[in-house]
């Protein structure tokens, strides 16, 4: 795997994150930023999947669970060919397929499920796995989601399900970066400890650098060995990374940057 290769396309994706929301005035920057390496390996090096094809039915599934983070997974969407990356200036304009949280709706190609309500994509991507069990296929399911929105309940009562049913077809990815809308997340709601709380509910655990490539690609290469439970990988990151200005600042979770600030952005990434 070409890991320098990688690098250039999730510098891309965070360039492009900014200018989507640079245009279109709103949006939320910061756990975008944040997770741009994630989703190019998902997508460059994980996933079973064909743009030209997206409704492939031996497509490997992925959701998003943490819907406010779309940006980065359209900017990904464009980079891996599923549609032109001009649309990505199109982001939360009347009529675009683009809106501020994914919907099935607008027939955006590469979208397994609408979000926007924290803690339902993964309880769908848990029946998702569970349905691809009972009728033997292939195909796995990777999710999506937000360190904070482990403070629903509705994410361990599928984290119960998923272990009780052995779903060795499933990973979640959790964004820990340890920040939400409203300050760090420990100061919210402590989640710690979280290793610790998934292998309670049968999960096999996985942590790593959220934007280290190679340890992303072995957390992942690790999952296709465990049988007979589900797997969590908890990949520690930076709110904003790449714009050191705004890292682990909270204050960016939905806030777009301004013309100015715009190519300030897009300098500090390319010298990242």
């Amino acid at each position: 795997m070409d890991t320098e290769k990688l690098s250039e396309t999730s510098r891309d994706i965070r360039i492009d994150i900014i200018r989507s929301l640079s245009k279109a005035g709103s949006g939320h920057l910061g756990g975008s930023l944040g997770m741009a390496d994630v989703f190019t390996i998902l997508y460059f090096h994980v996933l079973n999947h064909r743009p030209e094809e997206p409704d492939w039915p031996e497509r490997d599934r992925m959701v998003l669970s943490a819907g406010h983070i779309a940006p980065v997974l359209y900017a990904t969407l464009a980079h891996a060919g599923y549609f032109p990356k001009a649309e990505l200036m199109t982001l939360r304009q009347l009529g675009s397929r683009l809106q501020g949280h994914p919907g099935r709706d607008h027939r955006l190609p590469g979208l397994e499920l609408s979000a926007g309500s924290l803690g339902q994509g993964f309880p769908v991507a848990v029946g998702m796995a569970l349905a691809g069990k009972m009728d033997k296929r292939p195909w796995k399911v990777y999710c999506v989601a937000g360190d904070g929105e482990l403070q629903e309940g509705s994410m361990w009562e599928a984290a119960m399900a998923g272990g009780f049913h052995k779903l060795d077809n499933l990973t979640l990815i959790i964004d820990r970066n340890g920040v939400q809308i409203e300050g760090h997340t420990e100061d919210v709601m402590d989640l710690e400890p979280l290793t610790d709380k998934w292998t309670a509910f049968g999960w096999h655990v996985i942590n790593c650098d959220g934007h280290n490539h190679t340890d992303l690609i072995h957390a992942f290469d690790e999952v296709d060995t465990i049988k007979g439970r589900p797997s969590v990988i908890i990949a520690t990151t930076k709110m904003g990374k790449g714009v050191r200005s705004i890292e682990d600042n909270y204050r960016w979770h939905g806030k777009p940057p301004s013309k100015e600030e715009t190519e300030d952005f897009i300098t500090q990434i390319k010298e990242s």
